[in-house]
């Protein structure tokens, strides 16, 4: 059994004939971005935009092929996951990539591939690669001030809505414009929904993968601006001092 859904926004442009399937978008050659043994993912230009297409496949050749082997049958595959993630990070207003097609296939109920297509976002680059290059921005505070209150925003819609990104890192979340920047939130395969004491720990865990790279590239203060940015709050509470001390020691003897 095939699903295949190609945006209705795209019906018109070229790329709906190249990425029209399933089959297509396998047979597709592009710019290799990054790969592992279920996941290959390529840049492909059609015209004068060019796409990520991220292709997962059941044929994984290392020792975690045993557990795939359950996960073929048992819960979502990750592919449903990421494109559900991203569905949903535009219904909560979250900038994010815009989905050209998605889909999997199935083998008597049992997950054989899948892919994505996600529209490129033009003259953007990821924080970490920032951070990376020592990028000048970093140290205008204006700039800085914006990045950090979207992103603080970003966090606080996805924690509101019960949800956990899993991989909240600075290399996820994109930025466009000098001036004016807009954040952009990509790449979520293992977020997911959670409640109570996990949804608390999941919480830290994104906060603490922010700050991994923030304790390197940003003041104390600046630190603690996008928490509180984060909690609302115009001073922090006891429980956020609580929280602010897990968050700080998330990584601890981890690295």
């Amino acid at each position: 059994m095939r699903n295949w859904w190609v945006n209705p926004q795209h019906a018109a442009n070229q790329a709906a004939s190249v990425f029209a399937s399933i089959d297509r978008v396998f047979l597709l050659d592009g710019e290799l971005i990054a790969h592992d043994s279920l996941c290959r993912v390529l840049r492909v230009s059609v015209g004068d935009k060019r796409y990520y297409v991220k292709r997962y496949s059941g044929s994984g050749k290392n020792m975690r092929r045993r557990w795939f082997g359950l996960r073929r049958w048992l819960g979502p595959p990750r592919v449903r996951a990421e494109w559900c993630n991203l569905l949903a990070f535009r219904a909560w207003g979250i900038p994010t990539a815009t989905l050209v097609a998605y889909g999997l296939e199935r083998r008597f109920g049992g997950f054989v591939r899948g892919a994505l297509v996600t529209e490129e976002i033009p003259d953007t680059m990821d924080l970490a690669r920032i951070a990376g290059s020592r990028d000048p921005r970093l140290g205008e505070r204006g700039w800085l001030t914006q990045v950090s209150r979207q992103t603080a925003a970003i966090a606080r819609t996805l924690h509101g809505a019960g949800f956990a990104h899993n991989d909240l890192k600075w290399r996820n979340l994109l930025v466009d414009g000098e001036s004016s920047p807009t954040v952009y939130l990509i790449d979520c395969p293992s977020g997911g929904y959670y409640r109570g004491a996990v949804l608390d720990y999941r919480i830290v865990k994104d906060l603490a993968c922010l700050d991994k790279l923030a304790r390197k590239n940003l003041s104390r203060s600046q630190r603690l601006r996008f928490y509180l940015d984060y909690a609302q709050h115009a001073r922090a509470t006891e429980g956020d001092r609580k929280r602010i001390r897990k968050i700080v020691g998330f990584f601890h003897g981890r690295d």
